[in-house]
């Protein structure tokens, strides 16, 4: 596994002095029992910090709660795992028989994990600064894309205040359907309040998604009346 792990490192402009924590960061739980688990604790923590130090320092007249919004839509596991498939770390991936069957390589989720796990790994070669640097440059382009208003509240958030501000009752999400292979499923949700006698739609790769899909239609629907 060195060659492929030499080519990441290269990728992320990071040479590792003990290749071995690059493996690790690699090795998803499914292929034994020294894998990537704890590397990407400590990788979620030190992703956060290093974005929370960032958005402090760049946007000081942002308030906690902005603040908050912007740090959750940098480290949610959609962006890592972009990143993560920008770096095509899914060839370097050292997954267990199971994973390999059902698409390990390419699902979201084991991926964010990943890239996490392979900050934790820089930060313990390397300290600190390096790991900052490699971090800020894979996010350099969504960092440069960055505005308070670029994350506004998510559509359910949004929904549930504007409901709450009309007196009205929460809406219900009910799953109506869940269709395809279980790495690559579709939820189709739907957003009901009765009271408004209005039903909205949503789909996604996730719950939380088609939620969110079937949330931002009823927004649309009921935000100019």
């Amino acid at each position: 596994m060195r060659e492929p792990v030499e080519r990441l490192c290269r990728s992320i402009g990071y040479a590792f002095n003990n290749l071995g924590l690059a493996e690790t960061a690699l090795t998803h739980r499914s292929a034994g029992s020294s894998n990537n688990e704890r590397l990407e604790f400590l990788g979620d923590a030190i992703l956060g910090f290093v974005i929370a130090d960032y958005l402090y320092a760049n946007f000081p007249d942002a308030d906690e709660g902005e603040l908050s919004r912007l740090r959750a839509g940098l480290v949610k596991g959609d962006s890592l795992a972009q990143i993560a498939k920008q770096l095509e770390l899914g060839q370097f991936l050292n997954l267990g028989a199971g994973e390999l069957r059902s698409g390990g390589h390419s699902r979201g989720s084991i991926l964010a994990d990943a890239v996490e796990a392979l900050f934790a790994a820089v930060y313990l070669d390397g300290g600190y600064l390096e790991a900052r640097r490699v971090i800020l440059e894979l996010f350099e382009d969504k960092l440069s894309r960055l505005s308070k208003k670029s994350q506004q509240k998510d559509p359910k958030t949004r929904l549930q205040e504007l409901l709450q501000s009309r007196k009205n009752p929460l809406p219900t999400y009910t799953i109506i359907s869940i269709t395809g292979e279980q790495h690559e499923q579709c939820f189709t949700v739907t957003c009901r309040v009765d009271e408004l006698n209005i039903i909205t739609e949503g789909t996604g790769n996730s719950r939380r998604k088609a939620e969110q899909d079937a949330a931002g239609r009823f927004l649309r629907r009921i935000e100019n009346v």
